[in-house]
Protein backbone atom coordinates (compact mmCIF):
# COMPACT_ATOMS: atom_id res chain seq x y z
CA UNK A 1 0.00 0.00 0.00
CA UNK A 2 1.20 3.52 -0.80
CA UNK A 3 1.47 5.78 2.24
CA UNK A 4 -0.93 8.74 2.49
CA UNK A 5 0.78 12.14 2.08
CA UNK A 6 -0.12 13.12 5.66
CA UNK A 7 -1.82 11.32 8.54
CA UNK A 8 -3.66 13.38 11.13
CA UNK A 9 -5.07 11.97 14.36
CA UNK A 10 -8.49 13.38 15.24
CA UNK A 11 -10.88 12.95 18.17
CA UNK A 12 -14.22 13.30 16.36
CA UNK A 13 -15.93 11.20 13.70
CA UNK A 14 -16.75 14.21 11.51
CA UNK A 15 -13.98 16.48 10.28
CA UNK A 16 -13.47 19.20 7.67
CA UNK A 17 -10.55 19.39 5.24
CA UNK A 18 -9.60 22.33 3.02
CA UNK A 19 -6.05 21.30 2.14
CA UNK A 20 -4.42 24.01 4.25
CA UNK A 21 -1.81 23.60 6.98
CA UNK A 22 1.94 22.85 7.23
CA UNK A 23 3.03 25.62 4.87
CA UNK A 24 -0.09 25.54 2.65
CA UNK A 25 -2.34 28.59 3.14
CA UNK A 26 -6.10 28.10 2.78
CA UNK A 27 -6.06 30.13 -0.46
CA UNK A 28 -3.88 27.44 -2.06
CA UNK A 29 -5.79 24.46 -0.68
CA UNK A 30 -9.05 23.04 -2.04
CA UNK A 31 -12.77 23.57 -1.36
CA UNK A 32 -13.71 22.66 2.21
CA UNK A 33 -15.22 19.19 2.40
CA UNK A 34 -16.74 17.41 5.38
CA UNK A 35 -15.59 13.84 5.91
CA UNK A 36 -17.09 11.13 8.13
CA UNK A 37 -14.94 8.44 9.74
CA UNK A 38 -16.62 5.04 9.46
CA UNK A 39 -16.08 1.69 11.23
CA UNK A 40 -12.60 1.41 9.68
CA UNK A 41 -11.48 4.24 11.98
CA UNK A 42 -10.13 6.43 9.17
CA UNK A 43 -11.05 8.45 6.11
CA UNK A 44 -9.00 9.96 3.28
CA UNK A 45 -9.68 13.31 1.64
CA UNK A 46 -10.57 12.93 -2.04
CA UNK A 47 -8.80 16.18 -2.92
CA UNK A 48 -5.47 16.10 -1.08
CA UNK A 49 -5.29 12.44 0.07
CA UNK A 50 -4.74 13.37 3.71
CA UNK A 51 -5.65 10.51 5.99
CA UNK A 52 -7.62 11.30 9.14
CA UNK A 53 -7.44 8.60 11.81
CA UNK A 54 -9.70 8.44 14.87
CA UNK A 55 -7.66 8.35 18.10
CA UNK A 56 -8.09 4.94 19.72
CA UNK A 57 -9.94 3.58 16.67
CA UNK A 58 -9.06 0.47 14.67
CA UNK A 59 -6.76 2.40 12.28
CA UNK A 60 -4.83 4.18 15.08
CA UNK A 61 -1.33 2.71 14.97
CA UNK A 62 0.52 5.48 16.80
CA UNK A 63 0.80 8.09 14.01
CA UNK A 64 2.51 11.27 15.15
CA UNK A 65 0.46 14.21 13.78
CA UNK A 66 -2.37 15.26 16.08
CA UNK A 67 -5.29 17.36 14.89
Amino acid sequence: MIEAPETILVRTHRIACDGSGEGVPAALGHPRVWLEIDESGMVECGYCDRRFVLVGGPADNGSTNKG
